[in-house]
């Protein structure tokens, strides 16, 4: 319906019976660094594509695997990750072997974004003990916009790359990932 193939997302105002004619064709980004506006003007209507562009930000092999080394070894307990100075690159803040919750929530800097990897160990009744890999997407209120920007559009790299993630916490303030929000979550998952 006008698309091109690979477009994320085609808004079209012509019917598909009979395609536009070309006359100008105009791209440029728009405001937001994820998406780019391609115009294609024709007589009487105009078509607007607008295709999703990756962050360009990569994910380190150190993220890989310290994150292995958490699901199958078990000795870290949490994985901070950040960006790099060039923002071009997913790194490693820190790792812990820590289990205590709040040393990991004092990690997260309150005006600061961070993904971060916790194996989340709770109680289920009577069916003991259960541990859950949780993914987080740290995004204070209080964090520059240009930086939630990137972390926001660089999320899907580092979450794709890591395999056997059974919950995602998303956070702008630390009640919403306290120990009892995380908890709630976690244990109605059916992973």
């Amino acid at each position: 319906m006008g698309g091109r193939e690979g477009d994320a997302r085609t808004s079209s105002v012509h019917s598909p019976a009979r395609p536009p004619r070309v006359i100008a064709h105009h791209s440029e980004p728009c405001r937001n660094p994820s998406f780019h506006i391609h115009l294609y003007t024709s007589f009487p209507t105009s078509v607007f594509l607008v295709s999703e562009m990756s962050s360009g930000v990569a994910v380190s092999q150190e993220c890989l695997a310290q994150f292995q080394e958490l699901k199958l070894g078990k000795k870290i307990k949490y994985i901070i990750y950040t960006l790099n100075a060039q923002n071009t690159e997913i790194v490693v803040a820190k790792t812990s072997t820590s289990s205590s919750y709040d040393d990991f929530l004092a990690e997260l800097p309150p005006a600061e974004c961070r993904y971060a990897i916790y194996d989340f160990e709770y109680e289920k009744g009577d069916e003991g003990k259960r541990n859950k890999i949780c993914f987080f997407t740290w995004s204070p209120d209080d964090a520059k916009i240009k930086q939630k920007m990137v972390f926001a559009s660089s999320k899907d790299a580092l979450r794709k790359a890591l395999v056997g993630i059974s919950s995602e916490i998303q956070g702008t303030d630390f009640s919403e990932v306290s120990h009892e929000t995380v908890l709630e979550k976690v244990s109605r998952s059916t992973f």
